[in-house]
C-alpha cells in the first residue's frame, strides 16, 4: 500500500525544513507528502523548490493574498511554477465585482483547493454557496472541519460538517487522534488514548473512503502524539470495511487529486 501524507508544513524559518519532514517519511514508509503553505506566507518559493528538488515525493498546496485585486493572476502564476492546490478559508471572498473570484480561478486552473477554518466557518451558508457554485472544484476541509475535542454528544456541529458530502467535489482530511482528544496526564503504559470521540468513524460513514485523506499535521504533531502515532494509531482506530477502503484513505484519493509532479 502506499501511504501518501496530505497535510504537512515545511520552511527553513518556521517549523523544520523539508528534510526533517524526509525523515519522518523515510522511516515511517510514507512515500509522498503534500506540503500545505503556512497561514500568512505568500512566498511559495521554498515549497516549490522542495517539489524540484525531490521529484515524485511532494506535492506543493499554494498560498496567496485573496485581500489584493490581482490574487488569480498570481495564483495562476505559482501554478504555472508547479503548485496543484490553493489554500483558502471557507469564507474567502475576493474584493471587486465577482466576490468569487479566487474560487473561479483555482476551477479554471483545474486544482483542488484546500480549506483551513473553524467550524463556524464549514457550517455557514457561505462555504455551502462557493460548494454549490463550482460542482467541478475538488473542495478538501481540513482537521476534520476545525472540530473541538470538547464537542459533546450528538455532536450537532460536527453533524452540519458531515452534511456537506452530500456534494460530491467535497473531501475531508482525517489527522492524528491527537487532535481530537485531549492528552492524558499522567501517560498510560502502553500510551493510547482513553474516550476517543466517534468523529473518525462519523466521517467513513459520510464522506466514504474515497472521499477521505490522512495528512499528519507535521510538523505541529510533534507537540501532541508525534508523527509515527498520527500514522499507525489513526490506521488502528478506524474499523475499515476493507483493505481497498484503507488503501483510498491512506494514499489513492490524495492520488486522485494531486499528481506529485506526474
Amino acid at each position: 500500500m502506499m501511504i501518501v501524507d496530505t497535510h504537512c508544513h515545511a520552511l527553513p524559518h518556521w517549523f523544520e525544513p523539508v528534510e526533517t519532514l524526509l525523515h519522518q517519511m523515510n522511516a515511517n514508509g510514507v512515500e509522498k507528502a503534500t506540503l500545505v503553505q503556512v497561514r500568512g506566507q505568500f512566498d511559495n518559493r521554498y515549497i516549490m523548490e522542495c517539489v524540484q528538488r525531490f521529484p515524485g515525493r511532494f506535492s506543493a498546496v499554494a498560498i496567496v493574498d485573496t485581500d489584493t485585486s490581482d490574487a488569480p493572476e498570481t495564483l495562476a502564476h505559482w501554478v504555472s511554477q508547479g503548485a496543484e492546490g490553493v489554500r483558502l478559508s471557507p469564507t474567502t471572498r475576493s474584493p471587486g465585482s465577482d466576490p468569487l473570484a479566487i474560487w473561479r480561478k483555482a476551477a479554471e486552473l483545474g486544482i483542488p483547493v484546500s480549506c483551513l477554518g473553524s467550524a463556524d466557518g464549514f457550517t455557514s451558508p457561505l462555504f455551502e454557496q462557493v460548494v454549490k457554485e463550482f460542482p467541478g472544484l475538488p473542495i478538501i476541509i481540513e482537521h476534520l472541519g476545525g472540530i473541538g475535542r470538547d464537542e459533546a454528544p450528538p455532536y450537532p456541529t460536527f453533524r452540519k460538517i458531515l452534511a456537506l458530502a452530500q456534494y460530491p467535489n467535497t473531501y475531508i482530511k482525517v489527522h492524528g487522534l491527537g487532535e481530537i482528544c485531549h492528552r492524558p496526564m499522567p501517560f498510560p503504559v502502553p500510551m493510547r488514548f482513553p474516550n476517543i470521540p466517534p468523529f473518525m468513524a462519523m466521517t467513513y460513514d459520510a464522506f466514504g473512503a474515497s472521499h477521505i485523506m490522512w495528512g499528519s499535521d507535521f510538523p505541529p504533531v510533534a507537540g501532541r502524539e508525534g508523527y509515527r502515532n498520527a500514522l499507525q494509531w489513526t490506521m488502528e482506530h478506524l474499523a475499515f470495511r476493507s483493505e481497498g477502503d484503507k488503501e483510498w484513505i491512506f494514499g489513492k484519493t490524495a492520488l486522485s487529486l494531486f499528481k506529485f509532479a506526474r
